[in-house]
C-alpha cells in the first residue's frame, strides 16, 4: 500500500508523481544524513532532503504543530530556502504527501460567484479533479492509507480542518457551519468510493456533466439550506 510518507522525486514545483513505498525509518536516517552534511545550497538533492525532513516532522508533531524552522534545521538548510521552494507550510505539506490539489482552490470555488450556485461549482470542480487518472490514483491512495493508519488519518484530518473546513465555515452564514462543510466532504469521498472503487452502476459510467447538477444540489443544501 502506498504511503504518503514515502520519498518521491516529485516534479517541478512539487508536482506529484506516482505513489511509491517506504518507511519512516528510512526518512529519519536521511534526515540524520542531512544534518551530518551541514547546510546545503539549493538543488534537487536539497529539495529531497527538505521533503524527507518535512515528512518526519509532520509525522512526529502533526500538521498544526510542525514548524518550518524545525523542518529546515532537520534538512540542514536555511528556513528562507523552504519559503523559496514551497512558499508556505500547507504547500510544503502537499508536496511532502504528494497531495494532488490545493484545498484553498475548493474555498475559491465556493465563494467566487453567486452563493446560490456554489454547490454546482464545487461539484463540477471535484468531478473534474477525480476524472484525471493521476489525481484520482493519488487521492484514492491517500484515502486508503488514511483508512488503514490512524497516524496518517490524524495528519490528513488536521490538514483538511485547518486549510479547508475552517476557511469555508468561517464565511458561511448558517448554523453549524463546520458540520455542514464536513458533510460536503463526506458526500465527495462517498461518491469517489462508489464511482471509482466499488464501481456501482449506473453511477460508475455516468458522465460528469450528468452527475454535477445532481451532486451540486446536495452540496448546495449542506452549504446554504
Amino acid at each position: 500500500m502506498p504511503s504518503p510518507f514515502s520519498p518521491s522525486p516529485g516534479g517541478p514545483g512539487g508536482a506529484p508523481t506516482s505513489p511509491c513505498r517506504g518507511s519512516l525509518v528510512v526518512h529519519h536516517l536521511r534526515v540524520s544524513e542531512a544534518k551530518a552534511r551541514g547546510r546545503r545550497p539549493g538543488g534537487e538533492d536539497t529539495r529531497g532532503a527538505v521533503l524527507a525532513a518535512a515528512r518526519a516532522e509532520f509525522a512526529a508533531r502533526g500538521y498544526q504543530k510542525a514548524g518550518m524552522r524545525a523542518i529546515a534545521r532537520a534538512a540542514g538548510v536555511d528556513a528562507a530556502l523552504l519559503h523559496h521552494y514551497f512558499g508556505s507550510k500547507d504547500r510544503l505539506f502537499m508536496a511532502a504527501l504528494e497531495f494532488p490539489f490545493e484545498p484553498r482552490a475548493v474555498v475559491e470555488k465556493v465563494f467566487e460567484g453567486d452563493p446560490a450556485s456554489a454547490g454546482e461549482r464545487v461539484a463540477a470542480f471535484v468531478l473534474e479533479l477525480w476524472e484525471q487518472p493521476p489525481v484520482r490514483e493519488r487521492l484514492l491512495a491517500l484515502v486508503r492509507t488514511a483508512a488503514a493508519s490512524e497516524e496518517v488519518a490524524a495528519l490528513m484530518r488536521s490538514f483538511m480542518v485547518t486549510e479547508l473546513v475552517d476557511r469555508v465555515a468561517a464565511r458561511l452564514d448558517v448554523e453549524q457551519p463546520e458540520l455542514r462543510v464536513e458533510l460536503v466532504m463526506s458526500q465527495i469521498v462517498g461518491l469517489a468510493m462508489a464511482r471509482y472503487v466499488i464501481a456501482v452502476e449506473p453511477l460508475a459510467s455516468a458522465p460528469p456533466e450528468v452527475l454535477a447538477p445532481l451532486l451540486g444540489r446536495t452540496v448546495q443544501g449542506y452549504l446554504t439550506g
